[in-house]
């Protein structure tokens, strides 16, 4: 079951985004998704600031996603699927979600940003219409630079 989040569930979206970002712990740039507390994803579910995305299984999540809708389509982050779940097509149910949400809000475009360091990444979006349209270094919330690609789909 794929349900959008309350800020209740903040601690749940956590646990699918640490569990699946622990592997990138010990990445010449680390994820700043691993330093992120379960308090400052509650505060952005409440205040409206991000909306996510669980993937439940009997109860147990695991998988969530963030996102934010502008005017332009739905922008989102921290796609997490734990990883003794991957492989279930998980992020995939994901992303159709949110393209079928995009086409409700009325919007036609659904983009994200990749990590270059991580080509799997990029070839799954890859695999399911993205395409890279631009590459960008970025500086992440820990002051590092990072390599990244946005990706986008247009519905």
């Amino acid at each position: 079951m794929i349900r959008l989040a309350e800020s209740e569930d903040a601690h749940l979206v956590h646990h699918c985004m640490i569990a699946a970002f622990e592997e990138y712990r010990q990445a010449d740039v680390p994820s700043s998704a691993l330093n992120e507390a379960v308090s400052s994803i509650e505060e952005s579910l409440r205040n409206g600031s991000e909306r996510a995305l669980l993937y439940l299984s009997d109860e147990i999540p695991w998988g969530s996603v963030r996102f934010k809708v502008d005017d332009h389509g739905i922008y989102f982050s921290r796609l997490s699927v734990c990883p003794e779940a991957r492989g279930r097509g998980i992020a995939t149910s994901m992303l159709a979600w949110l393209e079928n949400y995009a086409i409700e809000q009325g919007k036609s475009r659904v983009w994200c940003r990749v990590r270059m360091s991580v080509p799997q990444n990029i070839q799954l979006y890859a695999s399911l219409g993205f395409q890279v349209y631009k590459e960008e270094v970025v500086t992440n919330p820990n002051g590092f630079p990072v390599k990244t690609v946005l990706m986008e789909k247009e519905i």
